[in-house]
């Protein structure tokens, strides 16, 4: 049964009603107003003639980037240049009509654009207006510039990933930018609670979300080790365990778990083992757990690893690619992925990680080409259209 099976009525969007403009670019911005467009909203993507930067990543199918689409599905598209007055009053006019409003420049641009928090709260005291940003919108660092993986660095996350890593001393290259997702996820959270404080109070905020602060988050127990002197474990808790063709990640977190284990190993007399019989005694002498674990691992196939595991009730898992796990059959069950479909064709894109019983989570079926919506919302907010997009610039769509 689907969760939505357990709901009395039809489901809606939850954000249905609600207007966004988005100025944001890259990936953390785009990732909180997809969240928003996911939930209904309508959300408004503002671009220059050329398009975002993450329009020319791959993979491409006839100049349109599927990673774009990922980050942007939903959106409507308009075309404004916010170095001209025209567009600057666009801008003002879309916001007198919006409910949110996020942006992930560098602080300080939307305040020389003069389209900042201050000066448009008196154009729509209601409007919430989401900054973005590598350190926040104050303080000695504000106006640094920041990607993800200076912000991986800077957080201290990478160092504490390397402490995990026995004998290496050069901190990990960064291809997967967790810091945008978090920063993006906690942009889409603090919106959803502000709309719910507007419900009392009447009014808009400001939200501020630091990228520093939302990587810092990530490293819970390091946060609190280093605020005191404790003493680290001789090695890492959980790592990759071998076995006859490959490897397993083994977790254990509970007695339960810990005693099940045993028993897969054979090894049920370490239950009481003075060496062993406690978390803190575990944690001293891990590496002669281990050595028990792979010396049984080591004998079997992974899949019949896993089997034994899984049995005795004990949380274990296969390296998998990405791709392996896209096949996993609880994906499929989840309906996990959707179809979209852009100017170069059919891609699939993942669904909201959470399933509502009263809410249609999942994201629209469509993108919109670049500046596909400008002509209808200029005339709606009373703007006569500029002239049409030379040639050649829409060549890249969602």
């Amino acid at each position: 049964m689907q969760l939505t099976d357990k709901h009395e009525g039809t489901t809606t969007k939850a954000f249905a009603g609600l207007r966004v403009v988005d100025f944001s670019t890259t990936i953390a911005g785009p990732h909180c107003a997809r969240m928003l467009a996911d939930m209904g909203a309508e959300v408004i993507k503002v671009e220059t003639d050329g398009g975002e930067t993450m329009r020319t990543r791959p993979p491409l199918r006839k100049g349109c980037s599927t990673v774009f689409g990922q980050l942007n599905v939903g959106k409507k598209s308009v075309v404004l240049d916010l170095k001209s007055e025209d567009g600057k009053e666009a801008v003002r006019r879309l916001a007198a009509t919006a409910d949110i409003l996020v942006e992930n420049f560098r602080p300080g641009v939307m305040r020389r654009l003069r389209l900042d928090y201050d000066n448009l709260r008196p154009v729509n005291p209601k409007l919430i207006y989401c900054s973005i940003s590598g350190y926040g919108q104050s303080g000695p660092s504000a106006e640094l510039p920041a990607y993800a993986p200076v912000i991986h660095a800077a957080s201290g996350y990478d160092m504490a990933h390397l402490a995990y890593q026995p004998g290496r001393n050069r901190p990990d290259y960064c291809g997967i930018y967790h810091a945008d997702v978090v920063t993006g996820t906690y942009g889409f959270g603090a919106i959803a609670s502000a709309l719910y404080q507007r419900t009392v109070t009447g009014l808009g905020q400001h939200v501020d979300v630091s990228m520093l602060e939302s990587m810092l988050s990530l490293t819970l127990i390091e946060l609190q080790s280093s605020q005191f002197a404790v003493k680290p474990p001789p090695r890492p808790m959980f790592g990759p365990t071998e076995t006859a063709d490959g490897y397993v990640m083994i977790t254990v977190a509970s007695e339960k778990t810990f005693q099940g284990l045993m028993g897969v190993i054979g090894r049920p007399e370490w239950i009481s083992d003075i060496r062993f019989s406690t978390y803190a005694a575990r944690r001293e002498n891990w590496a002669d757990v281990m050595d028990g674990v792979e010396a049984w691992s080591r004998q079997l196939p992974t899949e019949a690893c896993l089997a034994e595991l899984t049995a005795a009730g004990v949380p274990a898992s296969a390296y998998r690619t990405v791709s392996e796990a896209l096949a996993d059959p609880q994906l499929a069950h989840r309906q996990a992925l959707s179809s979209v479909e852009d100017e170069g064709g059919s891609f699939q894109v993942l669904n909201l990680p959470f399933r509502m019983s009263g809410a249609d989570t999942k994201p629209a079926k469509t993108m919109a080409v670049l500046g596909e919506h400008t002509d209808a919302l200029r005339n709606e907010v009373g703007l006569a259209s500029e002239a049409p997009i030379p040639s050649g610039k829409t060549v890249a769509t969602r």
